[in-house]
């Protein structure tokens, strides 16, 4: 079955290798709106290319903040093992030394 295209399914999505298209005999030359123009389209493509580009910008910013935040946390969960950790050591060598002190004046 040899069938060319259709309009909701081209033949070819190449727009260089399709039929060009004939302007109707019903129609007068110059009908169209002036409501439509291909600059508006071309605006309004551009707009949404730009407000796309915008939303992924602003997700990467929100993604580097949380990333940041999670540095930030571990950072601080770090050294507060370290301080609790020389807390310990502090508290042995303490004892050491107070041990120490009695055994010298039990002499």
């Amino acid at each position: 079955m040899n069938t060319a295209g259709t309009i909701d399914r081209p033949l070819t999505h190449d727009p260089k290798k399709q039929a060009p298209m004939k302007p109707s005999t019903s129609e007068r030359t110059g009908s169209a709106t002036t409501d439509f123009t291909s600059t508006g389209a071309t605006e309004a493509r551009q707009n949404r290319n730009r407000e796309m580009q915008l939303m992924q910008e602003a997700l990467a910013r929100a993604h580097m903040h949380e990333r940041l935040h999670d540095a930030v946390r571990e950072r601080r969960a770090v050294r507060l093992a370290v301080a609790q950790r020389m807390q310990r050591r502090a508290e042995r060598a303490s004892l050491r030394a107070r041990r120490a002190l009695a055994m010298a004046v039990m002499q």
